[in-house]
Order: C-alpha cells, then sequence, then structure tokens
C-alpha cells in the first residue's frame, strides 16, 4: 500500500493504523490512525508529520490520534485528538484551534418536505436576513463589555436568561452550554473588539446554516433516532455549523505569542513551532485554559442566538410558533477545545482539534435524556453531500478517549477548488440538484464544493465500523447559507 509517508505504519486493525515511536526521535506514544486503507492511501503527509509531532509532547497518554477525516492543520492535524496528564502534560492552542469550539448543532422539526418545498425560497431568504453571514459580519444584540463578560462566563444560559432560547435547551448541549472556569480577566482588550459585535453570526469559510431532509430509507437506527427526535418519513432538521468567530481566533493569537516565550522558560522544546505549548498546571496554561473557557462559552452563545433567529424565521414564514412546529433542540457539540476529562489514568486534558466528543450510555457527564442513548454526534459533510447524525459508544471512551471525527475533510485546497469551478456556476449546478444556496460570496462558496472535500459516506463508515460512533441517520441538504 503506497502511502504519504516514509514512516512504517502498521495494520492494527482494517480501520485502525499505528505507527510505532521509532518512527521519529522523541515520541513518547504511538500515533494511531482511524482509516480504511482508502482513506489512508489518500492523506497527505502533513497528517502523518503532525500526528507524529503531536506524540512528543510532554505528558501524553496512550497514543497520539487522528480521525479518518485527518487532514493537514496548525500545530495538529484537523481531526486530531490528544490527552495529557493534568499534572505533568501541557495545553496547547494549537491542539484545540483558532476557531474555539466551532461545533455543530441540530434542529428537528414537525414539518416535512412537502411541507417545507413550496416555500423553500421564501425560508432561505427569510434565514439569509435573520443569520447575518460572512467575513466581519455583526449581529443585532449590542452588548458592553460587562454583558459580553456575561456572555463569556454563562455562555447559552445567557442567551436564554436574556429571551433568546427554551430552558430546556440547555439539557441538550454540551456542559450544558456553559464550562466552568471562564475568567474574563485574561482576556484582551483586542480579542473582545473583535467578538464583541458578533453574536448570533455564521461567519466564512465552512461554516454553514443547512436546511436538511431525513427520510425513511437513510434512518439506520430507528429506535435511536426517535429517542432524538427524528422521525424520518421526509422530516426537515436545521443544522448550524460555527464557533467562537474572530473573538475565539484572537484569544489563540494571544496566547500563541505567550507561549513562545513561555517554553522557553520551563525548558520545552517542540518538532513545530505551531505547538506551541506551556505546562497545564502553570500560570500560563492556566490563564489560556480560561481563556478558551471564555471562547468556548460565547460560541455557545452564538449557536443559540442563532437558533433563536432559525426559530423565528421559521415561525415568520409558517406562521405557526417554534412550539407548534416541533423546533426542538437535538444536540449541540464542539469540536475545537480542550477539556479536562477522567478516564482509566487519571485526569486529563483531552484536546479535540476538528474531533467530536462521543460519550457511550451510562456517561456520568451526559443529561438523562442520552443515558440509555449515548451522546448524539453531529457530523458536517460539504453543502453537496448531506451530513450524519451518530451517536457515541462506551468503546470510543476506552479507545479514543470519547472521541471522534467531525466532518468529511478536505482533500483540496481552498486556493484549488476556486480554480476549479466559479461560484456562481456551482450554485446553478446545486439548484438543478435541489439544493438552494444563499451566499455572500461567490469565490467564498467555490472553495466549499463538494468535490473539494472526502466523501462524508465513507468517513462515516470507517467510525461505524471501528466501533467508536454508530450510524443514526443521514440528513440530505435542500436549502444552505454560507458566508
Amino acid at each position: 500500500m503506497k502511502l504519504n509517508t516514509d514512516m512504517r505504519v502498521n495494520r492494527v486493525t482494517d480501520e485502525v493504523w499505528e505507527i510505532p515511536v521509532t518512527e521519529k526521535a522523541g515520541m513518547l506514544v504511538p500515533a494511531r490512525i482511524y482509516a480504511t486503507p482508502g482513506i489512508l492511501q489518500t492523506m497527505d503527509r502533513g497528517v502523518f508529520d503532525q500526528v507524529t509531532n503531536v506524540a512528543c509532547l510532554p505528558g501524553i497518554a496512550r497514543y497520539a490520534l487522528c480521525m479518518p477525516d485527518g487532514h493537514w492543520g496548525y500545530g495538529f492535524p484537523i481531526g486530531g485528538v490528544a490527552a495529557f496528564d493534568t499534572r505533568s502534560g501541557i495545553i496547547s492552542p494549537g491542539g484545540v484551534g483558532y476557531d474555539v469550539n466551532c461545533g455543530m448543532r441540530l434542529i428537528r422539526t414537525d414539518l416535512t418536505l412537502e411541507d417545507v418545498q413550496p416555500k423553500l425560497d421564501r425560508l432561505m431568504t427569510e434565514l439569509f436576513r435573520r443569520v447575518p453571514a460572512g467575513v466581519g459580519a455583526a449581529g443585532f444584540i449590542r452588548l458592553n463589555r460587562g454583558s459580553f463578560e456575561g456572555v463569556m462566563t454563562r455562555g447559552a444560559q445567557w442567551c436564554i436568561e436574556e429571551g433568546y432560547g427554551w430552558h430546556r435547551d440547555l439539557a441538550h448541549i454540551e456542559e450544558g452550554g456553559c464550562i466552568a472556569g471562564a475568567d474574563p480577566s485574561n482576556i484582551s482588550d483586542h480579542a473582545v473588539g473583535r467578538g464583541i459585535n458578533q453574536l448570533g453570526t455564521l461567519g466564512s469559510g465552512n461554516h454553514y446554516l443547512e436546511v436538511q431532509v431525513v427520510s425513511s430509507n437513510r434512518v439506520f437506527d430507528s429506535e435511536t433516532a426517535t429517542a432524538f427526535g427524528i422521525t424520518g418519513q421526509d422530516q426537515i432538521v436545521v443544522m448550524v455549523h460555527c464557533g467562537s468567530r474572530g473573538f475565539g481566533h484572537q484569544v489563540a493569537s494571544d496566547y500563541l505569542k505567550i507561549f513562545e516565550k513561555a517554553m522557553r522558560r520551563y525548558g520545552i522544546s517542540v518538532k513545530d513551532p505551531q505547538l506551541a505549548c506551556a505546562p497545564f498546571r502553570s500560570p500560563e496554561g492556566q490563564d489560556y485554559f480560561s481563556a478558551m473557557n471564555c471562547a468556548a462559552n460565547t460560541a455557545f452563545a452564538n449557536r443559540q442566538v442563532i437558533t433563536h433567529q432559525i426559530r423565528e424565521a421559521f415561525a415568520t414564514v409558517f406562521r405557526r410558533s417554534a412550539e407548534e412546529l416541533g423546533m426542538e433542540l437535538v444536540y449541540d457539540v464542539a469540536h475545537n477545545i480542550a477539556k479536562v476529562e477522567r478516564y482509566s489514568e487519571g485526569d486529563l486534558l483531552v484536546h479535540r482539534k476538528g474531533s467530536t466528543r462521543a460519550f457511550g450510555p451510562g456517561s456520568p457527564d451526559l443529561p438523562w435524556d442520552f443515558q440509555k442513548t449515548g451522546q448524539p454526534v453531529i457530523c458536517g459533510g460539504s453543502m453537496e453531500t448531506g451530513s450524519y447524525l451518530l451517536v457515541g459508544t462506551d468503546r470510543a471512551v476506552s479507545e479514543t478517549f470519547g472521541s471522534t471525527m467531525h466532518g468529511s475533510g478536505r482533500t483540496m485546497s481552498r486556493a484549488q477548488a476556486k480554480k476549479s469551478i466559479r461560484g456562481e456556476q456551482l450554485q446553478q449546478e446545486m439548484s438543478r440538484r435541489g439544493i438552494l444556496v444563499k451566499a455572500v460570496s461567490m469565490s467564498g462558496l467555490a472553495e466549499e464544493a463538494g468535490f473539494a472535500y472526502k466523501n462524508i459516506s465513507d468517513v462515516v463508515e470507517t467510525v461505524d465500523r471501528a466501533g467508536i460512533t454508530k450510524k443514526v441517520a443521514e440528513l440530505r441538504p435542500i436549502g444552505n447559507i454560507k458566508g
């Protein structure tokens, strides 16, 4: 099998591959990649280099991991997972990502394709009007420094208190939509300035708001689907993919500079400057952790305000309240974050970079609604190919620090995609296939063409066969909003 690396890669199973510690000087643990042979052969050289670089970081536990959607990223590969001992290990912004708590949210409805199709154009226009998208987009909520600090510390709970959502939404958000330990005193004025007006906005890049259909023949686990409120029968659902936007980006930028100096002070060397880090227990490490939690809570709040606006748009178009339309939150899960979790080794700081938490049934960290099923996992595909709803497993907890993939993963750079197709052409082609797209930027739309991504079904099949996540339903797009 021809791979894009000179390192030895050993087969563990048909879905798990291991690079031994002998393949790179300084590796403290093996690196494991979850992929079918076909996906593994298409992975870029950066994945192999980066996942083995991560395996050299101080205090790393068990393995450095990469999921099947893995591709080259900043420091860590996107799709990377690594856990560090909270006493001897590090924390690294490169293992979280610039868009802190970029994540997925899924909202179910009682509407069907038959209900929505005649009003789809009006619905997408109303959603496009109510949910600002694009670089630098500002939301409708006006905050001062004090109220923004409330967002940083209370997350989605702040939104509920302000009337942007329903109290029961909180039980269907990772960590209840509010991560403890957020300290706004560790946030720069520059970060505040970038984030204070962006609540309730999509941003750009691969972020989107998508109206989708769930057909009965694409429900793979009807019992779990029903527990999540997914009935099939051409049911309409809405998916949101976005994060902390410019606020999280600035938090990462601020602390990368701080960590570059801190590493010299603590005698830490890394294989790649993008892996700049500090001991988790150090003052610098704790400051970043609290600042990252501020950004994570802001991302939960951002998606909560967007949910409020989605409900308002549907109510306007269909002349019924969101409650009457059955617009309940299925789940909201982060995929760019670092969190302290307990495993067999003890308390570990789990970095998930383009990777989703996937806890199984009975996890004490899950609310009552998901104790029997396990945690919902939302996997976004490209805007042309659809997405998946899955569920976490006990095997993920034992093998991958309760983690799985987050999406399909790029195979082509944004520049290459733009050379391959014009945005206007892509928009027309998608319309002919029954997918109505509203976009702020045509060049940005071209960057997100389906051919620039891996086959989402192949990626999902990998984690399903590996047993770290189980398929529940496939979600087909009919309307998409892009920045």
